[in-house]
């Protein structure tokens, strides 16, 4: 819907597009950062701001989904609670709702109705794992995306530990068709049962389009909901015997998530490639985003409540700690193909405690193994986190409300990693043991947030840009700090002013970035001795970039919706200014030749918004240019190698792509949910992908092959982090950081062997 003539154009720095929707307590618009992500901003009405209940069930809604991660919520981007009219910025899920999708098309079968339950049961596992009840779980809170439905709203929810709610005021909050006898009866009974109640609710109505308790008035519906037995008048066995169990009145006799994994699973088995309905809910999924002809706008809802990031005081510099993101891949959904989640939905995360459980997870054949080379002498598969405190001794890392923004980087043998809340720290590359952990927290910064990205490992020195903010927001330190790479002792640091560029390591320099600004610094790591100094562009936003042994920055100057690269001369700072289209992003070099990636000329869009059309070749030298239509639009994360664009999609799909031609190669499914970049290995030609969950899948690279997947590996799945899982290589064996600072290593020949704790 059109913005209308009240509506703001702008709310904390975000401008507004268009109307998604309005209820009771606000209005939902999509919105557009700066970086040009898509995003949905949930604005409290203006009578209600003041109103001292709505505005702590705003607060109560933020702090819900600050707690939860998976891949079937939506995540929180930033949010300021404390505003005139309270806001909340999430990620855009392209989907509508699952109450639209019953209103337009009816019930739900097959695997449509496999993937709605599967997707619900581990929504409401990462929801209760986080200590959160929903509480509201209803079809107007579930949203139909491509990729498996997310759960929003959580508004009325409440942390299991904190016992005092919203309804111990009075107030009875939720939607009677959908809440459990306890709602009505005692508030202090609701706990993780009472979801698993809405549960069955939701799906007698998503099978029959009716509810199991369904009444002329909200009272009557209530009354029955505590009394009356549910009506589950066109429900077959075995799929009503279970739902029959999710509605029980009491507590105790509902089952746990885990036992209605198993049984959804069972009963609601996967249907065949080839089955009717399998097909037309394929293409009523591709008309819905515009994948089947020119659509018709469905599919633009967005999600209005989810997952983990914190208010704005808690974001250093705006959420740009993972740098800027092409379009098409930051407005990509978070999510998980639910139909190839059951070995994860049945098996858990603790999967390694159990060697026989492996059965299930791919293996490579034996003649497949000798495509790996020899792992060094030493090494065994091992698991650790960051997530510690300093040694004794030595002070505590500084707390940080936000968890998943780790990384790592390899060199000889030797993991460097850090992150939010994390101190950097050497991890041993064939132990997993701790080396050290740097001793960089402040005297007398308790309380504070701590942020430390790794920038990355040359000359024996690790760089990272170290930001310590204050809880209220008001003062904020931002260094690059070089540490000895044998010790962890600090050789150097600098106060940098980042506000305008991403800063790097490239090459044999670290860029540092000036009091004003706009003047970069380029150093040497070892020493901190400036080498030469550049300056980026009047009103231009900068992200020096590494393509290849070159050093570009992609420049954007938002309001004029003007874009740069900049090619810059490593020896001297020297610059040649290179104009490009303002959507557009460096995806790597080919041929001696900057790789920029583009959508279609006339703006074609996919279910994750812009879809990336062409590849535009620009020699840096001559700004001589060249452009390949590729055969269709992708969205997903791109890999550049050997000619080669590999798309990974979040549902775990791979594309690869001739970058020369534009030519599809070939296309796979994995069960992975929401993979990283894909990992190139030119020895072995293999791709190696890695899920939030901890996942990691390996491909044949010339041939699409899956040659094995394994199972997850964390036991929290964060799915709002700016840092996404990745897979290195060390030494042959492959070392995975997962955002929730989970490290591993594994060997490709034997990706099944249990690992031993680091």
């Amino acid at each position: 819907m059109p913005l209308q003539r009240d509506d703001p154009k702008s709310v904390g720095g975000y401008k507004l597009v268009d109307r998604l929707g309005a209820g009771g307590m606000g209005v939902v618009y999509r919105a557009r950062s700066r970086s040009g992500r898509d995003l949905a901003v949930k604005v409290v009405h203006a009578q209600y701001a003041e109103d001292a209940v709505f505005r702590a069930r705003f607060r109560q809604e933020i702090e819900a989904v600050r707690k939860v991660s998976g891949a079937f919520t939506a995540p929180v981007m930033d949010a300021d609670p404390e505003a005139a009219r309270p806001w909340m910025a999430t990620q855009y899920v392209p989907g509508r709702s699952l109450a639209d999708r019953l209103r337009d098309q009816g019930p739900l079968r097959g695997a449509e109705l496999r993937q709605l339950a599967l997707g619900l049961v581990e929504a409401l596992r990462d929801i209760h794992r986080a200590g959160v009840v929903h509480r509201d779980l209803k079809p107007a809170n579930v949203l139909m995306a491509e990729d498996g439905p997310r759960v929003i709203d959580f508004g009325i929810s409440r942390a299991a530990e904190n016992h005092q709610t919203l309804t111990d005021t009075g107030q009875m909050i939720g939607t009677p068709p959908f809440m459990s006898p306890e709602q009505f009866t005692d508030a202090r009974k609701v706990g993780a049962a009472s979801d698993v109640f809405s549960l069955g609710a939701l799906l007698v109505y998503a099978v029959t389009g009716r509810g199991p308790f369904d009444a002329d008035s909200p009272y009557m519906t209530a009354y029955r909901v505590v009394h009356d037995e549910p009506v589950l008048d066109g429900l077959a066995q075995p799929l009503r015997a279970v739902l029959e169990r999710c509605l029980a009145k009491e507590v105790a006799d509902r089952p746990e998530l885990d036992e209605l994994a198993w049984e959804f699973a069972a009963v609601l088995p996967e249907p065949a490639d080839d089955d009717p309905q399998t097909v037309s809910l394929r293409l009523d999924m591709l008309i819905a985003h515009g994948e089947a002809g020119s659509g018709n706008g469905a599919g633009r809802t967005a999600a209005t409540g989810s997952e983990s990031v914190s208010g704005r005081t808690n974001t250093p510099r705006s959420g740009r700690r993972g740098g800027r993101r092409p379009l098409w891949a930051a407005t990509g959904t978070v999510g998980v193909l639910a139909l190839g989640l059951t070995g994860y939905l049945l098996l858990g995360p603790g999967w390694a405690d159990s060697a026989d459980r492996t059965a299930s997870s791919p293996s490579p054949s034996p003649s497949a193994s000798s495509r790996w080379p020899a792992l060094p002498d030493g090494w065994q598969p091992w698991q650790t986190t960051v997530n510690e405190t300093a040694p004794l001794g030595a002070r505590k890392a500084i707390a940080s409300s936000f968890e998943g923004d780790s990384a790592c980087r390899m060199q000889d043998l030797a993991a460097y990693c850090s992150g939010q809340g994390v101190l950097p720290v050497r991890l041993d590359g064939l132990t997993g043991k701790t080396v050290w952990r740097a001793d960089l927290a402040p005297a007398g910064a308790g309380g504070a947030e701590y942020w430390a990205k790794l920038l990355g490992v040359r000359e024996g020195v690790m760089l990272v840009r170290q930001n310590i903010t204050s809880l209220d927001g008001e003062t904020e330190t931002i260094h690059v700090v070089a540490l000895d790479t044998e010790t962890g002792a600090k050789l150097w640091s600098r106060e940098v002013n980042d506000e305008n560029v991403d800063l790097v390591l490239s090459g044999d320099v670290v860029l540092t970035a000036e009091a004003d600004g706009r003047t970069v610094t380029a150093r040497s790591p070892r020493t901190g001795a400036a080498r030469w100094t550049t300056k980026v562009p009047d009103g231009y936003y900068c992200t020096f970039l590494t393509p290849g042994t070159d050093l570009y920055a992609h420049c954007t100057l938002d309001d004029s919706e003007k874009a740069l690269v900049l090619a810059v001369d490593r020896t001297d700072g020297s610059v040649r200014r290179i104009e490009v289209p303002y959507v557009s992003a460096v995806v790597g070099s080919m041929d001696g030749r900057l790789a920029v990636a583009l959508p279609s000329a006339d703006g074609e869009t996919s279910a994750a918004g812009l879809a990336m059309a062409r590849i535009l070749l620009i020699d840096p030298e001559t700004t001589n240019r060249s452009t390949t239509k590729l055969a269709k639009g992708y969205d997903g994360e791109p890999t550049l190698a050997d000619g080669t664009l590999w798309i990974v999609r979040a549902n775990g799909k791979v594309t690869a792509v001739s970058a020369r031609t534009g030519k599809q190669l070939w296309q796979t499914a994995t069960s992975l949910e929401n993979p990283g970049k894909a990992m190139y290995d030119p020895r072995t030609r293999t791709l190696y992908m890695a899920s939030t969950s901890g996942r990691v899948a390996a491909l044949d690279a010339r041939e699409g092959t899956l040659l094995w997947e394994t199972l997850p590996r964390v036991t929290r799945v964060i799915s709002g982090a700016t840092v996404e899982p990745e897979v290195q290589l060390s030494g042959g064996a492959l070392v995975v950081t997962a955002p929730d600072g989970t490290v591993f290593s594994l060997d490709p020949a034997h990706p099944e062997r249990k690992p031993v704790s680091g």
